[in-house]
């Protein structure tokens, strides 16, 4: 068994006085969803292989806001995000990533207004950037010629306008890439932004996410590939309510290169 990877914290960094590369924000599904944390693992296994040197706040962590702002609550979001600001400004955090496209765009483009201004790029960006800058190795392994279609994720794609990155990274693993027809510009949500994950479905003839899982399957995918901890959850859950359960993965970026590379 490979020995355990020792994850520092920005706390400790502090005390050598020294700042690391990036500081890695977990996020609240890849601290506590059991599914999300499997990408976490993985994408700090290929930070690892990378040699990158990188930080988690810990216990420091708190949720961005995200959910609270979504659903309506402003002044819960400010509270948590004000909160999240005084610990990174103390650390002097520069450069952030994190695996969570909601905890992305929060932290991205809301976080400025209120005092925290950081460069914050998407596990796919950071991992784009190590694979050009020749740090990290990607090679198709288990997932050559393999069908895969991606699921753009709203804070991601629309939001942020990144749509290449993790296609760059599959397409890097040899995979037979095919696209869903609404894709990029044009995607369809997953049915968890907004704040929807955490409420009750409302009346209506069909759950967004099996409307988009629907999408996903008639592409006949061996694996839909994800890029959220929240999309990864509603693709799971829309896979399993189909005759054709076991037979379709759904797994993120992070993971699939993690797995090609038997990290």
């Amino acid at each position: 068994m490979s020995e355990p990877i020792k994850i520092p914290t920005m706390a400790e960094y502090m005390a050598q006085g020294k700042q690391p590369e990036v500081l890695f924000w977990v996020g609240c599904a890849g601290s506590f969803d059991d599914r999300a944390k499997k990408i976490t693992k993985a994408f700090v296994k290929l930070l690892h292989n990378a040699n990158v040197e990188f930080a988690v706040l810990g216990t420091e962590e708190s949720c961005t806001g995200d959910p609270a702002k979504r659903a309506g609550n402003e002044f819960l979001f400010q509270m948590q995000a004000m909160g999240n600001i005084e610990v990174l400004n103390a650390y002097e955090v520069q450069k952030i990533v994190t695996a969570c496209p909601h905890c992305f765009n929060t932290i991205k483009n809301e976080y400025p207004e209120l005092g925290g201004s950081y460069e914050v790029v998407h596990h796919t960006q950071f991992l784009k950037d190590l694979l050009a800058e020749g740090r990290l190795r990607v090679e198709g392994g288990k997932f050559k010629g393999k069908r895969i279609t991606f699921h753009d994720p709203c804070y991601l794609g629309r939001a942020n306008g990144e749509y290449e990155a993790p296609r760059e990274l599959l397409e890097k693993l040899e995979v037979e890439l095919v696209e869903m027809r609404r894709c990029k510009s044009r995607g369809l949500c997953c049915g968890a932004g907004g704040a929807q994950m955490f409420k009750e479905a409302e009346p209506g003839d069909k759950e967004v996410n099996i409307e988009r899982t629907e999408e996903a399957m008639e592409t006949q995918p061996d694996i839909i590939a994800a890029g959220c901890p929240f999309c990864n959850t509603m693709l799971t859950d829309g896979v399993k309510g189909k005759e054709k359960e076991g037979d379709i993965q759904v797994m993120d970026v992070a993971e699939m290169i993690a797995n090609a590379e038997d990290l």
